[in-house]
């Protein structure tokens, strides 16, 4: 466990209040629910040379991720998009779900990023084959609008058929994305994709 010792409030004469270092639990919790940078902030920016060090030295793909995205959005530290994508790619070559989901999303929108939807598609494929539900609803959209194989439908629709939501609106959109996908495929594959494993 790493410490950080910061002032309580900017200027005040309060004690020092320790402020630990995210476990990668915490950290991956954080990041799923793209709370990650508010934390940061929250913090105080505080633990920024502890989180470079994580990402750069230890190269731990949670932090290569939050460290990235800290770069790429300018969060604590001057805005570096280049070396924050990179460092978000490295967490995905790690297998960090969120970040190839990101990478997607990036490419899918044009965000920091060209256009690429190609690219969009082979990044939101490994993190929806990993579970990421945003991952998985997303490679769906792009699938039902044209874009990537019809090869690879079966396995999006699997994926969607045995995702797990509270959400009422999420689950609203599996349903209509498994609606939509269905009409793209033979009826074999739908009854392929859902038999259970």
């Amino acid at each position: 466990m790493v410490l950080c010792f910061a002032p309580s409030g900017y200027g005040q004469s309060e004690p020092l209040q320790a402020v630990q270092l995210y476990t990668q639990d915490q950290l991956i919790a954080l990041i799923n629910k793209n709370e990650h940078l508010n934390k940061v902030m929250a913090d105080r920016c505080q633990l920024v040379q502890d989180i470079e060090a994580h990402a750069e030295v230890l190269k731990e793909p949670s932090y290569q991720f939050l460290w990235g995205d800290m770069l790429a959005w300018g969060v604590c530290v001057e805005a570096d998009p280049t070396r924050g994508i990179r460092l978000i790619q490295e967490a995905g070559q790690q297998g960090l779900p969120a970040a190839l989901e990101q990478l997607g999303r990036y490419y899918k929108n044009a965000t920091l990023v060209q256009q690429d939807l190609s690219r969009a598609v082979i990044f939101l494929r490994e993190a929806a084959a990993l579970g990421n539900l945003n991952a998985q609803l997303q490679l769906a959209e792009l699938f039902i609008e044209g874009h990537g194989s019809p090869y690879d439908y079966e396995d999006a629709y699997r994926w969607l058929h045995q995702a797990i939501t509270a959400d009422p609106s999420t689950h609203n959109k599996v349903t209509e994305y498994l609606q939509a996908l269905k009409k793209l495929m033979h009826p074999k594959a739908v009854r392929r994709a859902r038999s259970p494993l």
